[in-house]
């Protein structure tokens, strides 16, 4: 994993790539005004889009997706905070071809719904431009991608077209028609630069809204240390204490402490823990008694990855599972 700094310094080839076009003067148009305009709109969409689409990509989440796009050729995608839902979790990202490659989130801001995302695999990756100087006016011509209902190949990521029909510090609303499936994905100016991720998918079609850019730029350093920013409404940040791994242990003579039971459909149990197996190390501490094994969890929130060394038939075993949530 890149650090913070150096993951801010990549995505400076996104931010500081020369721009290659001026803001269109249809966009100073309150309407096309004739058929020239219209075929002005096309040409720039046509030009944009293929670039736009192999950025743009299907985030997996096992129990559902949403959509996001990556900004540098190190693989940094941004997307929307109540799509990745946290900090530190893996994930499954789908490009329009249908190459799949793992991912992990970054930082967030849980009030204006902003997050980062890093693929973990090494490669080079399509990329788009961020429009880092808020020139994105009210009335604007954009459009948005994203893989609506999940991933289709066949059908590919849906581009809608619409203009910006609203603007805030922290959210722009456009009338680009959005479904489930799009959260997170890119919405885009007519030369192709990234404006904004989409965040509220509207109950009526055309009313949606989105992240600017504005927002990612102002909390981008902290984001890329993955750090959680806010206190909602986008994203729970995870209790220390909820962690839920499903054992109950005793002790033993020697190293470690003996797994007596493990719950039914528990994270254990998915991770393959059976009653008998012995925990020598909790995240690279030595276990030596049941309480000091309850005082770690302790310290743990759901979602979090716990690594253990274990004993099993007189063979040592490490094994990685993340917690689920107490309460859940």
């Amino acid at each position: 994993m890149m650090s913070s700094r150096l993951l801010v310094l990549a995505t400076g080839v996104a931010l500081s790539l020369p721009l290659l076009a001026e803001r269109p003067e249809i966009n100073d148009k309150r309407a096309p005004a004739d058929r020239g305009d219209l075929e002005k709109i096309q040409s720039l969409l046509t030009t944009a889009l293929p670039a736009a689409r192999q950025a743009t990509v299907c985030i997996d989440l096992g129990e559902g997706s949403g959509s996001g796009v990556v900004i540098s050729p190190e693989g940094l995608i941004l997307t929307a905070a109540h799509v990745t839902g946290g900090v530190g979790k893996e994930f499954t990202v789908v490009f329009e071809d249908g190459r799949k490659v793992k991912a992990r989130s970054l930082g967030l801001n849980s009030e204006s719904d902003a997050a980062m995302a890093k693929i973990i695999e090494e490669g080079t990756y399509p990329f788009v431009r961020v429009e880092d100087q808020d020139r994105t006016k009210l009335g604007d011509w954009v459009f948005a991608l994203g893989h609506s209902g999940g991933f289709d190949k066949e059908r590919g990521s849906v581009v809608r077209l619409g203009r910006i029909v609203r603007s805030s510090n922290s959210t722009v609303q456009s009338d680009c028609n959005l479904i489930g499936g799009d959260s997170g994905g890119p919405l885009f100016d007519l030369t192709g630069r990234l404006v904004g991720i989409h965040s509220r998918v509207g109950q009526r079609l055309p009313e949606n809204m989105h992240v600017p850019m504005r927002e990612f730029l102002k909390h981008w350093d902290s984001m890329a240390d993955s750090e959680f920013l806010g206190e909602g409404p986008f994203a729970k940040k995870p209790e220390k204490g909820k962690g839920f791994l499903g054992v109950s242990v005793e002790a033993r003579e020697g190293a470690g402490v003996r797994v007596r039971r493990v719950g039914r459909e528990s994270p254990a149990e998915r991770a393959g823990i059976k009653a008998g197996d012995v925990f020598l190390k909790m995240d690279g501490e030595a276990l030596e008694s049941k309480e000091q094994f309850a005082e770690l969890l302790k310290e743990k929130a759901p979602d979090d990855p716990v690594a253990f060394e274990m004993l099993r038939d007189g063979k040592t075993e490490t094994l990685t599972l993340r917690l689920a949530d107490r309460d859940g």
